[in-house]
């Protein structure tokens, strides 16, 4: 007897099972959903639609796609790019194996434009007066947020943080330790003696956690007596009351401290190729979405290379000989004093306009060099 012919739902399941054995969980999780959210509507919009060979560029694939467009609250650009990027995938994935699809069911066109990505480092007046009200309240979650903003670190990371992050690496050096994180790296972000006083404040106030809160905490400087997810609200709510109070003028998100970390650090003269690894990025052009520059900071780097102008070409100065004959008559006197005429001669000769005149200096200055040797062969012979 014939098996029944497979659902929508079994045929995406088997193609996400063998995608699980490639990708990380979590993509796997997002291309699940994205599935999901397809099969919904396309069972509600066109129930006759049962095979994969139905399926249409028109009407089904366009249809779901004015679907995301009428959502409320409306899905931001790059939501949508990232549904119709994994559901391409799936759909071409699915025609390579043998289904019976056609391979434009998404075009290019249908992709929306991406968002223009501008930092959003905080302005200096906010990121002083947030600082102020982060270190009056001195409490655990207030210095967590004081730590992001010293290090740049992503809320993730921070909440992760093991219990001994802080390394001694020389007399006078110490770092960060981040672990693996979101790209699946870890790194050692410098630190001065501020932030060393944070953690430091971080591991008091840690201690004063019950003993009901630390039974899982053993590894990590954040307690554990939350679920790892809550930390990330709780956090969230406590900058933003934070923010409130120090009464900045824009609303403030854990990932505007790593913004505010990244402009900071370049005005400070710290190069891309170093802030992108501070960062813990894998690519340069993710470090520039980072950061900022002000007019201010174009203004001190003007001033700055038309300071370094004058020395660019400087011709180096040797010490002249006297007007006056030297006290001594000696080879060393000779040399020295040919040594500054050679020096005089290269100094005319750069003002000269006419090759001829500059080729007959060159030659002098090399006859001069030639006699310097000559002395040298008589001072050996004398010995």
């Amino acid at each position: 007897m014939k098996p029944p012919p497979q659902t929508l739902e079994q045929i995406f399941d088997d193609h996400l099972r063998v995608l699980a054995t490639m990708l990380r969980p979590g993509t796997v999780k997002h291309y699940r959903s994205d599935a999901r959210r397809f099969l919904t509507y396309l069972h509600a919009a066109f129930p006759q639609v049962r095979k994969l060979g139905q399926l249409r560029r028109d009407p089904h694939v366009l249809g779901w796609l004015r679907f995301l467009g009428e959502l409320d609250p409306p899905l931001r650009n790059s939501v949508r790019g990232l549904y119709l990027v994994r559901l391409r995938r799936l759909l071409h994935d699915l025609a390579d194996n043998g289904h019976a699809l056609p391979h434009d069911l998404i075009c290019r066109e249908d992709f929306p434009p991406p968002a223009h990505y501008l930092p959003k480092p905080l302005s200096p007046e906010d990121d002083l007066r947030l600082d102020q009200q982060l270190r009056h309240a001195d409490d655990l979650l207030s210095n967590v947020l004081l730590l992001i903003r010293a290090t740049g670190v992503r809320i993730g990371e921070a909440i992760d943080l093991p219990l001994d992050c802080l390394r001694q690496l020389s007399a006078t050096q110490w770092a960060l330790h981040v672990p693996l994180g979101k790209l699946y790296t870890e790194r050692w972000v410098p630190v001065d003696d501020d932030t060393r006083r944070i953690v430091a404040r971080m591991l008091q106030l840690r201690a004063l956690t019950p003993p009901q809160g630390l039974l899982h905490s053993q590894d990590f400087l954040l307690p554990r007596y939350r679920e790892h997810d809550r930390w990330y609200v709780v956090l969230r709510r406590a900058l933003a009351e934070a923010a409130r109070r120090a009464h900045c003028t824009s609303p403030v998100t854990p990932h505007r401290l790593r913004h505010s970390f990244a402009s900071e650090m370049l005005r400070l003269g710290v190069s891309l190729p170093a802030l992108m690894q501070l960062l813990g990025h894998k690519d340069i052009h993710m470090t520039l979405r980072y950061v900022q520059v002000t007019q201010q900071d174009l203004q001190r780097e003007f001033h700055l290379a038309r300071l370094n102008t004058a020395s660019l070409h400087s011709i180096p100065k040797l010490p002249l000989p006297a007007t006056t004959a030297p006290v001594h008559a000696d080879i060393a006197a000779i040399h020295n004093a040919i040594t500054a005429t050679r020096h005089l001669l290269q100094l005319f000769r750069l003002q000269l306009h006419d090759d001829t005149s500059r080729r007959k200096l060159r030659r002098f200055s090399q006859r001069l060099l030639n006699l310097s040797y000559e002395l040298d062969s008589l001072a050996d012979a004398e010995k």
